[in-house]
């Protein structure tokens, strides 16, 4: 059985380049478990591709020159992750895996959503993110 829990279970809300990446490392983790299914690979591809990006562009974010380069690679990041979510939506409806995986992945994509939100809405309020 697939253990699903993020590496960094404690107290503490993990930074969110380690959180992204966990995430990454978890849709990996999934689409390696998906049936060899014509409709399995195509879907696991597509929930790979973007999964695995929101992480990355969040790195760009960090790394930005100006409030709106960062604005920009954030919004990307949340767009990858409604895509992720749409995925992993269907690989659950579809009942694609056994596992308990997919709805923990859902809730994390929810989470990872809600604080990028909110990180742009702060810096389009011209308040300081702590970046």
């Amino acid at each position: 059985m697939m253990n699903d829990e993020p590496k960094t279970m404690n107290t503490e809300k993990p930074d969110l380049k380690i959180r992204t990446k966990e995430f990454a490392l978890r849709v990996i983790r999934l689409y390696t478990a998906l049936p060899k299914t014509t409709e399995g690979q195509v879907v696991g591809k597509q929930l790979l591709r973007s999964g695995t990006s929101v992480g990355a562009n969040y790195r760009e974010a960090t790394r930005a020159r100006s409030l709106a380069e960062f604005i920009s690679k954030i919004e990307t990041a949340l767009q990858e992750l409604e895509e992720t979510s749409y995925w992993l939506e269907l690989l659950d409806e579809v009942k694609a895996t056994e596992h308990v995986v997919i709805p923990n992945l859902r809730r994390e994509a929810e989470e990872l959503i809600a604080i990028l939100v909110a990180s742009v809405k702060t810096v389009k309020k011209g308040e300081n993110v702590g970046r």
